[in-house]
């Protein structure tokens, strides 16, 4: 089991530079998974990130100045994580019922809005404001 874990988390790894995009001063990239084993390896290292900070299932860590961020949750078995390194970030996660999703902003000036509706979505988001 392990092993499948750590396989998917390469695999998921992997694959973060394939989506990058640069736009309005922000290099985004998200990270979606594909199989089962990608989307427990995300699941799995997010309740990791979260046992290490105090296991609230809807935790928002800032480290800057004038940084924004709001997780709202409804259903049950949700893990929101905002994770904001810098100044001036935006970040909103809404999930509605055994959603898993992380975003991490770094720099200065990052803005994301994540919605996940129905059905277990699970996702990681890192961000880089270059402002």
């Amino acid at each position: 089991m392990i092993r499948k874990t750590l396989t998917a988390a390469a695999l998921a790894i992997a694959t973060l530079a394939a989506p990058m995009a640069m736009a309005g001063g922000t290099i985004s990239f998200e990270v979606n998974p594909t199989n089962a084993d990608e989307a427990n390896a995300i699941r799995f290292g997010l309740a990791l990130y979260q046992i290490a900070n105090g296991a609230d299932p809807a935790h928002v860590y800032q480290n800057g100045n004038g940084n924004g961020a709001g997780i709202g949750q409804s259903g049950g078995g949700n893990t929101g994580v905002i994770h904001q390194e810098g100044n001036g970030h935006h970040g909103t996660l809404a999930q509605n019922g055994c959603d898993s999703y992380g975003i991490f902003q770094f720099g200065n000036g990052a803005n994301a809005n994540v919605a996940q509706g129905n059905g277990c979505q699970t996702g990681l988001l890192f961000q880089f404001g270059l402002d």
